[in-house]
């Protein structure tokens, strides 16, 4: 994997677990590193070939190796790992009981038969003597005298550290909004056509279209695209999907939009155009189309600034925008309160002026809606 190859060999690990560490110190910028939030997705990601290799802890691998019989474990482990039981200080008859509890499982053999049922049972595992031979047990991390001390850092300090790396999410929220967005207005726009004036006999498939993408949550849909497709041989990257899961989903509201927008249009408009001899492409062009986008406008400026919001939902496909690094940078810094503030204040510098916007787009679209006043049509008659 440390090898230079172009493009970069892909490696997938469980985000903010001591696999990610272990990559990224070891392999640096040798390697792509995608993060996920299961263990297995990143396995099922290597077994449909959308990414070389995966680094699990061994029991991860032990248990779920059953499920993927299509992957090799290659090599011996690479580092070791405890997993610990934290509790809060001043508890000692709570320690006490645990390490009690703990020991008697081992010196029982309980716990050899507990993990070996679940095929967890290792060599590894037999260095659990060193801690339980000895009588009474090791203290315990939170009360040795030699304990971490306190990450405390001065407030803000956190967010200026990192400001590059949020500015540079949130630029990737941007993108996967402007980008997915007009996908979802040309879909929407072409489903609504279709159900207004195409073949009656596209109609009950473009509402059950409709009907589906708005039924059926956005995670699930971005989840069957990314995960469920390449199992049936269809790869799409990541970015990708997450165009392509916010563009059909949207499609499905704002065709709604744009019907509502068609409906209402007098349909004495349609047949008046027909009276001076326009076709049926030029009403909708010249007629129906200009009316139409009226009414559209304002509805849509708010679904594009929910859409802003729900590119949240991307990182469940290993997109890292905005939502998703403050999720990692919180659980690496432990800073929840600043970078929550920060976050926040992205989300609105990005979504205030769609807002602002969307906003003018009403006033001055109910200016060019309102009657004219009897000065007014006596001027335009002139």
């Amino acid at each position: 994997l440390a090898r230079p190859a172009t493009p970069k060999r892909s490696v997938g690990v469980l985000n903010g677990s001591a696999a990610e560490s272990l990559v990224r110190s070891k392999l640096g910028d040798a390697v792509e590193v995608i993060t996920y939030d299961g263990n297995t997705d990143a396995m099922r990601e290597v077994r449909t070939q959308k990414i070389d290799a995966t680094v699990q802890d061994t029991p991860i691998v032990a248990f779920y190796a059953r499920d993927f019989p299509e992957l090799l474990a290659v090599g011996a482990p690479e580092a070791e790992g405890t997993y610990v039981i934290y509790s809060r200080r001043g508890q000692p008859r709570l320690h006490s009981a645990i390490d009690t509890a703990l020991t008697k499982l081992y010196r029982t053999g309980e716990f050899e038969r507990i993990y070996d049922r679940y095929g967890l049972w290792t060599a590894s595992q037999r260095k659990l003597a060193e801690a339980y031979e000895s009588d009474p047990p090791p203290p315990t991390v939170a009360e040795s005298s030699d304990a971490a001390p306190s990450r405390q850092r001065a407030f803000g300090s956190v967010v200026w550290d990192h400001a590059g790396t949020l500015l540079g999410s949130a630029g990737l929220t941007v993108l996967l909004a402007i980008t997915a967005f007009p996908l979802a207005v040309l879909l929407g726009a072409l489903v609504a056509l279709l159900r207004h004036a195409g073949p009656r006999v596209l109609r009950p498939v473009l509402t059950a279209y409709v009907e589906l993408l708005r039924g059926t949550p956005l995670l699930l849909q971005l989840y069957v695209i990314f995960f469920l497709l390449p199992e049936w041989g269809l790869r799409l990257p990541a970015f990708a999907t997450a165009i392509l899961g916010l563009g059909l989903n949207y499609s499905a509201y704002e065709s709604e939009i744009f019907r509502a927008g068609l409906a209402a249009v007098p349909k004495g408009q349609e047949e008046a155009a027909a009276a001076l001899g326009l076709s049926r492409m030029q009403t909708l062009r010249h007629v129906i189309a200009p009316q139409t986008l009226r009414v559209v406008l304002p509805p849509m400026a708010n679904d594009f600034i929910a859409l802003f919001k729900d590119t949240s939902v991307c990182s469940v496909i290993t997109i890292v925008e905005l939502t998703k690094r403050y999720s990692v940078l919180s659980m690496s810094t432990q800073a929840t309160l600043e970078l929550t503030i920060a976050t926040a204040v992205l989300y609105l510098a990005m979504s205030l002026p769609a807002s602002a916007l969307a906003k003018r787009l009403e006033r001055r679209l109910g200016r060019a809606n309102r009657p004219l006043s009897p000065e007014e049509a006596h001027a335009a008659g002139r």
